[in-house]
């Protein structure tokens, strides 16, 4: 299952060269979400290692909730919506982290899920792993577990998973 998604992921990802600034090579997964086929592949893969081990997937905001709602799907599971602030209209807490260029925030309305959840996290990139552990801190907040981190695509110059110690992480592909 997951060498098929690998293909399908080297087969279709467009890289775009000096996106969004000069020297970045930025690896554009929409492609890979157009085609159907693409799409199933990579959505079974990167929920299959935790089938029977998860209660629900959590989609960080924007391309997480994509693949996180087809994940979801293929397992009969709901989806956590991992939001930017005050887009959620129920009370929520928050998570703030760091950025290259400043700080944000990430939401979740605790109310979603009950306490103890096994959630698996979604997301499309692990680059720098500051969005998937703000992420992780936040749904250990609401009170559920994080039962692993799932990406399609992992920067392995950037160390993301130094920011994850301990974290179970399976990448579908890494470059």
């Amino acid at each position: 299952m997951t060498d098929d998604a690998t293909r399908l992921i080297t087969e279709l990802t467009a890289i775009v060269e000096d996106f969004p600034k000069p020297g970045i090579t930025f690896r554009d997964l929409t492609p890979v979400f157009a085609d159907g086929p693409a799409l199933r592949a990579v959505a079974d893969a990167l929920v299959a290692p935790w089938v029977g081990k998860i209660d629900a997937i959590a989609g960080v905001e924007a391309r997480g909730f994509l693949l996180a709602a087809a994940a979801a799907y293929s397992v009969g599971l709901g989806v956590l919506v991992v939001r930017k602030p005050g887009k959620l209209p129920r009370e929520t807490i928050s998570e703030s982290y760091d950025l290259e260029y400043g700080s944000t925030s990430l939401e979740v309305q605790p109310a979603d899920f009950p306490a103890g959840t096994r959630v698996l996290v979604i997301d499309d990139i692990l680059a720098t792993g500051g969005t998937l552990a703000a992420s992780s801190r936040l749904i250990e907040r609401a009170g559920w577990q994080v039962a692993g981190i799932s990406v399609v695509l992992e920067l392995d110059a950037l160390n993301g998973r130094a920011a994850l110690p301990g974290r179970d992480i399976h990448s579908l592909q890494r470059v």
